[in-house]
């Protein structure tokens, strides 16, 4: 009975410290291990949804810059009016310095600059099925104007009056159609001479300031806001971490030519602007998570238009550098480029300019 006893309690002992202690550390052991392949986990997680971002971000950022590029000059495709200074009404009120289609780094006066090292662009086109070479104006009397095609017109159409020939010290307002009555249109302050030109925009033309700003890119509208005032950006966001924009014009050297050449050398003439037929973009988007350790570099994402070696030394040695270094830990973070060459389309429709 005795040794009975004996097994039953030695059989009820439990554990014993050591045992305890091993158990404890194969736990922790497995704890961390588990920890650490879940740390993993998650940063490529993250890595994997903010590379994702950035792609979707790119991508919207890079559509929208091209669909409108793609509509600059619509309407005013003519050399009448082509690099004229042009008087916008309220809410802008205010001349801008170029009719064109589109303008990059236009006047900071008009177009505050951006974030470091970043372009801007002013993109302008109109919304009629009027003429894009204009409607001959036959008569001026006052506000009313005699107008070849009078149906080509619409009360609260917005219209430019151009003089009969391309002229250096050209000048135009944008004004708004207040009446139509066959053969003539009703607009005030247009400055229209008979002889000239009256282009129709339609109802809604389009004249946008597109910048990065506070690493997002933004948008304004003159025909909605007074985009000369950093303060119209604040709430235009298209695309959030957006850290860079460079674009370039493509010129072509004579009227016959397609495009040979790719600078920012905004024209000076109106056969300029006519042989300025496409412009190329370059976007670059950051994943939105900071990474522990270096990730990027040593040098800056490069695009087509980048110099040759793609990072000069010091910047800026070339406006066209895709300069991301100005940010302490910028190779923290991943970068795509989206970049592509966009036709100016509308411009090969109009008069041709001399050879």
């Amino acid at each position: 009975m005795k040794s009975r006893l004996h097994a039953t309690a030695k059989r009820h002992k439990g554990f014993g410290l050591v045992e305890v202690m091993v158990a404890m550390i194969i736990g922790m052991l497995g704890i961390i291990i588990m920890m650490q392949v879940f740390a993993v986990a998650e940063g490529q997680k993250r890595s994997t949804t903010g590379a994702g971002d950035a792609q979707n971000n790119g991508a919207m950022a890079l559509y929208t810059l091209q669909r409108d590029v793609r509509q600059a000059g619509y309407g005013f495709n003519a050399l009448k009016v082509l690099g004229c200074p042009l008087t916008l009404p309220a809410p802008a009120s205010r001349t801008l310095t170029y009719l064109a289609p589109a303008v990059i780094n236009p006047p900071v006066a008009e177009v505050p600059a951006g974030d470091a090292n970043t372009d801007t662009l002013l993109i302008a086109y109109g919304s009629s099925e009027g003429s894009p070479e204009g409607d001959a104006i036959t008569m001026v009397a006052g506000s009313q104007l005699g107008v070849m095609t009078s149906t080509n017109f619409r009360k609260d159409h917005w219209v430019i009056a151009a003089p009969s020939e391309a002229t250096v010290s050209c000048a135009l307002t944008l004004a708004k159609v207040t009446a139509v009555a066959a053969p003539n249109v009703q607009v005030d302050a247009s400055g229209a001479v008979e002889g000239g030109f009256l282009f129709n925009l339609g109802a809604a033309p389009r004249i946008l300031a597109y910048a990065v700003r506070a690493g997002n890119l933004t948008v304004c509208d003159y025909m909605a806001r007074d985009c000369s005032k950093a303060t119209s950006y604040t709430d235009t966001a298209i695309a959030s971490n957006i850290v860079s924009l460079r674009a370039q014009y493509g010129h072509a050297s004579t009227a016959t030519s397609g495009v040979d050449s790719w600078n920012k050398t905004t024209a000076d003439t109106a056969c300029g602007w006519a042989r300025t037929t496409a412009l190329r973009i370059a976007v670059v988007a950051r994943n939105s998570q900071v990474e522990k350790d270096e990730v990027s570099g040593p040098k800056s994402p490069a695009w087509e238009g980048s110099p040759s070696p793609p990072d000069p030394p010091a910047p800026p040695s070339d406006p066209s550098e895709l300069y991301l270094t100005a940010t302490i830990n910028w190779k923290n973070y991943r970068y795509t480029v989206f970049q592509t060459a966009i036709p100016i389309r509308n411009l090969p429709w109009m008069e041709s300019c001399p050879p």
